[in-house]
């Protein structure tokens, strides 16, 4: 029995059933590759899911952590704060979009970083529902599943959800649904659902991560901008997978020449380390009273360090345009492979800066969702070396989040992979 069999054994009996997880157990990592505890080697084209922007243990990183570790790993910032806390705030109300002051607070998770924003909306306005869209993740607590735009696996069994929480549709063009058609419905729910003056906020991820990488147009996000300022409602940006130079920027509504009011961010913003952040208004930010935010945890004094060495990796290495030049290496690639006789269940490829995704479907015409298809390539990958991850509404999208750091070799290399993993899976039946 290998290694991993033995651990799986192990999982199996000691964790919690509902904690979905993949076959390999890993035993180490280094910037593109991880090794399992057989020592088989991976390209990891999953980056822990947007985490590793900056590779595995990038060097900046194990030092500024290394360094934190010599003076104190913990205080609580409530009880006694430090400068690193306050410097990486700083640098981000610097970083977000918008001229307008901002402040800043950490935390330690994405879900946490929704929560906050969301408290902080309410606090300002005095005003109670939010407005999320379809397809959207924003976490796994519970005003995060509420949020959420897919049922399977975030909501079900889990009762009922809070209450003043509303989806319009998100643009999506490969489906049919127009940046029309979803502010269309969105004002709709103003007039069938709910009274804009009792809307606190908008969250939107700018690109949807477990939705299936869609990407929201430029024009709606504008529009979105333009309905958020009529009604007095707080435009919250969930940046958490798609910020951090993932797009080519360092936040993806940057795309889209507008700010939001709050911007939340996680994954890839201590690189490995647990950090999540919500920057905007200064004025929104500080409606929450005196002790109503925080954590015992929040803005952890190592992966604030970690933070700050994130930042200055992806500023001195150039990694906003790195992930661009990803970005097209990967989906020139894949448009080639899908252009290819017999690949007509690859029905779009898409992406933002190195957030690639391309979709799974049992004929382009109809466009029905084929998730065998999606896990058979995902397994083919594994077995070949290359970790992906799918997502998607229906599972039939597979997601490729390189860390920016990739050498060109190892781009090269898994995308032969993936090409590999493809070809296999799409010259065998797959059970439904």
């Amino acid at each position: 029995m290998t290694v991993a069999a033995k651990l799986k054994e192990r999982r199996d009996q000691a964790v919690a059933q509902g904690v979905a997880t993949r076959g390999i157990y890993a035993a180490r990592a280094a910037n593109a590759e991880l090794w399992d505890v057989d020592g088989k080697r991976y390209i990891d084209f999953a980056a822990g899911i947007a985490v590793n922007n900056t590779g595995h243990r990038h060097p900046r990183l194990m030092q500024a952590v290394a360094e934190q570790s010599e003076a104190f790993t913990h205080t609580c910032f409530h009880v006694a704060p430090y400068e690193g806390y306050v410097r990486l705030a700083e640098r981000l109300n610097l970083a977000t979009p918008g001229d307008f002051e901002k402040k800043t607070m950490l935390v330690t998770t994405g879900a946490e970083a929704v929560e906050n924003a969301v408290k902080m909306a309410r606090a300002h306005t005095g005003r109670s529902g939010v407005i999320a869209f379809s397809g959207a993740f924003h976490g796994r607590t519970l005003m995060g599943m509420a949020l959420c735009g897919k049922v399977v696996p975030y909501k079900k069994g889990f009762g009922a959800m809070p209450p003043e929480v509303y989806h319009a549709p998100f643009p999506n063009a490969y489906h049919g649904v127009t940046p029309e058609q979803s502010i269309a419905a969105l004002e709709g729910l103003f007039k069938s659902t709910i009274d804009p003056s009792r809307v606190a906020a908008f969250i939107i991820e700018p690109v949807q991560g477990e939705g299936g990488f869609n990407i929201a147009d430029a024009g709606f996000l504008r529009q979105l901008r333009q309905i958020a300022d009529a009604h007095g409602i707080v435009l919250i940006a969930d940046e958490v997978q798609a910020g951090m130079a993932r797009t080519g920027k360092m936040f993806a509504f940057e795309h889209a020449g507008v700010a939001a009011d709050l911007v939340t961010m996680a994954k890839g913003l201590a690189g490995g380390f647990p950090l999540s952040a919500v920057t905007g208004r200064a004025e929104i930010v500080d409606a929450a009273p005196i002790g109503g935010i925080g954590g015992t945890y929040a803005g952890n004094p190592l992966a604030v360090a970690a933070a700050n060495a994130v930042l200055d990796v992806i500023e001195e290495e150039g990694l906003c345009a790195r992930a661009t030049w990803l970005g097209d290496t990967i989906k020139s690639r894949l448009q080639i492979i899908a252009d290819r006789q017999g690949m007509e269940m690859i029905g779009d490829v898409r992406g933002l800066g190195a957030m690639v995704a391309f979709e799974l479907v049992t004929d382009r015409d109809s466009k029905t969702p084929d998730a065998a298809m999606t896990n058979a390539i995902v397994a083919e990958a594994e077995k070949r070396g290359l970790i992906i991850l799918p997502c998607g509404t229906y599972g039939n999208v597979i997601r490729l989040l390189p860390p920016l750091t990739t050498p060109e070799a190892h781009v090269a290399e898994a995308l032969d992979l993936l090409e590999a993993s493809i070809e296999a899976a799409a010259a065998r039946p797959v059970a439904a």
